[in-house]
C-alpha cells in the first residue's frame, strides 16, 4: 500500500502523458535513458573478465577452476533471482505500472554495485576471490537483475500498436548497438585500454565513472516511458494468476518455446564471442592493446549496425520480422565461415565481419517487437498476460548463458596455458600465447557463432506469429470492451 501511495506522488509520475507514442518518449525513454545501464553492462561484458585475468591475475587460482566455476555458480543464483523478480513484477500494482517502478530502484543500486566490482582489495587470493564472488552477485544477481527485468518489458508494455512498438524496439536497440558500441568497441580499444594497461587504480577510476553515469540516465528512462498496456487492465480484477497456470500456458505454446530456445542459442553464441573478442584481437589477429586491431574489427564490422538503423525496420515491415531475421542469420553464418578460413588475415576477417554483422541487423533491432507479438498472442490464448514470467525466463537464459560462456572460455584459457601480461616498471608487457591458446580463442570468437546461426535459422522457420497477431489483438480488444467477437 505504501508503495502505491509513493508512486501516486506527482514528482514520481511519468512525464509521458499522451496515449500515443511520442518523439520525446522515443528519444529519451528508449534511446538516451537505457544508454547508461546498457553501456555499463556492455563494458562489463567485454572487459570485466580481462580485469579478472590480466589485472587481478586470477586465471590459475584453484588450478584454473575458480574463474571456470564461479561464473556458472553465480549465474545459478542470478537465475533464481530472475524468477523471483519476475513474479514480484507480476504482483506489482501502481499507477506507474508494474515494471517501471523497479527502474527507479535499480538506478542507485547499479551505480554502487558497479563500483564494488572493481574495488577489489590488495589482499590474499582467498580474500580477493571472496570479494569477486560477492560483488559479482550483488551487481548481476541483484542490481542488474532488477533493471534488466524491468527494462526488457518496456517495449511489450508500451503500446498495442505493432508499428509503434516496432519503432520503439529500434530506438531501444540503438542505445545498445550504437551508443555502447561506439564507446565499448571503438573508444575503449583505441584509447582507453592502452592507457589502462594492467594498472588497477586506473581501471577503478574509469569503471567507477561509467557506473555513476548509469544512474541519471536510468532515471531518465523511468520518467520518459509509460506502460499503456498495463493501464488497459487497471480497471479489471486485481487477482493474479498462479505461477502454475502461467507455466502451463507458456509451455503449451510453440511460439513461446521457440523464443525461449532462440534466446538461449543466440545469447550463448553472442556472449562467448564478446568475451573472447579482446583476447582474439590481442593474441591472434593483432598485438596486445595495439589500439588498431580491435578498432578495425569493430569499425568495419560495426558499419552495418549504423546503416541498419534506417534500413531494417522498412524491410521488416515489408517482408516480416521473422523472415528478415531468418535471412539475416544465413548471412551471419556465411560471414563467420569467411573469417574462419583465414583467422589471422586482417583483410579476410574484416570482410567476414562486415558480412556477418549485416546479417545480425534484424536480430539486433526487431527482437523486442517479435517478443511483444508473442506476449500478445499468449494473452489472446490464455486470457491473461505472462510478462513477468517471460521476462524471468528470458533473463534466466541470458544470465545462464553468460555464466556458461565465461566459465567455458576461462577453463579453455587455463587448460591451454594462457599467460597474463605483467606490469614491469610501470609498463604493461604481454606474453606471446602458445598455439593451443590461440586456437581456443579463435574457436570461441569465430567458430561457435557459425553453429548457433544455423540453429537459429531452423528455430525461426517455425515462428509464424505475425500471420495471426492482428486478428488476435482485435479479439483481445473486443473482450476488454465486452463486445461480441
Amino acid at each position: 500500500m505504501a508503495g502505491k501511495q509513493l508512486f501516486d506522488k506527482k514528482g514520481l509520475q511519468s512525464r509521458i502523458l499522451s496515449d500515443q507514442v511520442t518523439g520525446k518518449e522515443k528519444w529519451l525513454g528508449y534511446l538516451a535513458g537505457p544508454a547508461g545501464a546498457l553501456l555499463l553492462n556492455a563494458v562489463l561484458g567485454s572487459y570485466l573478465n580481462a580485469y579478472y585475468t590480466d589485472v587481478l591475475k586470477l586465471t590459475h587460482i584453484w588450478g584454473g577452476l575458480f574463474l571456470a566455476l564461479f561464473p556458472v555458480m553465480s549465474k545459478i543464483i542470478d537465475a533464481i533471482t530472475n524468477v523471483v523478480m519476475g513474479q514480484i513484477i507480476e504482483h506489482t500494482r501502481t499507477k506507474q505500472g508494474k515494471a517501471r517502478p523497479w527502474l527507479l530502484l535499480s538506478a542507485p543500486l547499479m551505480a554502487v554495485t558497479g563500483i564494488l566490482l572493481f574495488t577489489v582489495p590488495n589482499a590474499s587470493e582467498t580474500v580477493q576471490a571472496i570479494w569477486v564472488m560477492l560483488s559479482y552477485n550483488l551487481f548481476y544477481s541483484f542490481a542488474f537483475t532488477i533493471y534488466n527485468m524491468s527494462h526488457s518489458l518496456m517495449v511489450p508494455l508500451s503500446t498495442r500498436d505493432t508499428t509503434k512498438r516496432g519503432g520503439l524496439s529500434v530506438f531501444n536497440n540503438i542505445a545498445s548497438v550504437m551508443i555502447s558500441g561506439i564507446i565499448v568497441a571503438l573508444i575503449f580499444p583505441m584509447v582507453v585500454l592502452p592507457a589502462l594497461g594492467v594498472d588497477k587504480s586506473k581501471w577503478i577510476l574509469v569503471m567507477s565513472l561509467i557506473a555513476v553515469i548509469a544512474l541519471p540516465l536510468t532515471l531518465i528512462e523511468y520518467f520518459f516511458t509509460r506502460e499503456r498496456v498495463t493501464e488497459e487492465q487497471s480497471g479489471q480484477s486485481g487477482k493474479t494468476v498462479s505461477i502454475g497456470r502461467q507455466l502451463k500456458l507458456a509451455f503449451s505454446d510453440k511460439y513461446w518455446i521457440i523464443l525461449l530456445l532462440y534466446s538461449f542459442t543466440y545469447f550463448f553464441g553472442n556472449n562467448i564471442k564478446n568475451i573472447s573478442l579482446l583476447y582474439y584481437c590481442n593474441y591472434v589477429l593483432g598485438t596486445y592493446n595495439d589500439g588498431f586491431t580491435q578498432t578495425m574489427v569493430s569499425v568495419i564490422g560495426g558499419i552495418p549496425m549504423g546503416i541498419g538503423i534506417f534500413a531494417v525496420w522498412p524491410l521488416a515491415k515489408k517482408f516480416g520480422k521473422r523472415n528478415v531475421t531468418l535471412a539475416g542469420f544465413i548471412l551471419y553464418a556465411a560471414g563467420g565461415a569467411i573469417c574462419l578460413m583465414a583467422p589471422k588475415n586482417m583483410a579476410v576477417v574484416l570482410i567476414g565481419q562486415f558480412i556477418k554483422n549485416t546479417g545480425g541487423l534484424p536480430c539486433a533491432y526487431v527482437f523486442s517487437a517479435l517478443l511483444a507479438d508473442v506476449l500478445d498472442h499468449m494473452e489472446w490464448k490464455g486470457g491473461f498476460r505472462i510478462d513477468g514470467l517471460t521476462a524471468s525466463m528470458n533473463s534466466v537464459i541470458t544470465t545462464v548463458c553468460v555464466g556458461l560462456s565465461s566459465g567455458l572460455f576461462n577453463l579453455l584459457l587455463a587448460l591451454s596455458g594462457y599467460a597474463a601480461p605483467e606490469l614491469i616498471n610501470g609498463r604493461t608487457v604481454a606474453a606471446v600465447q602458445n598455439p593451443a591458446t590461440q586456437n581456443a580463442i579463435t574457436a570461441c570468437f569465430l567458430g561457435v557463432e557459425i553453429v548457433t546461426a544455423v540453429i537459429l535459422v531452423i528455430l525461426l522457420s517455425g515462428l509464424s506469429v505475425e500471420k495471426v497477431i492482428h486478428k488476435e489483438q482485435a479479439e483481445i480488444k473486443a473482450r476488454q470492451e465486452g463486445t461480441p467477437q
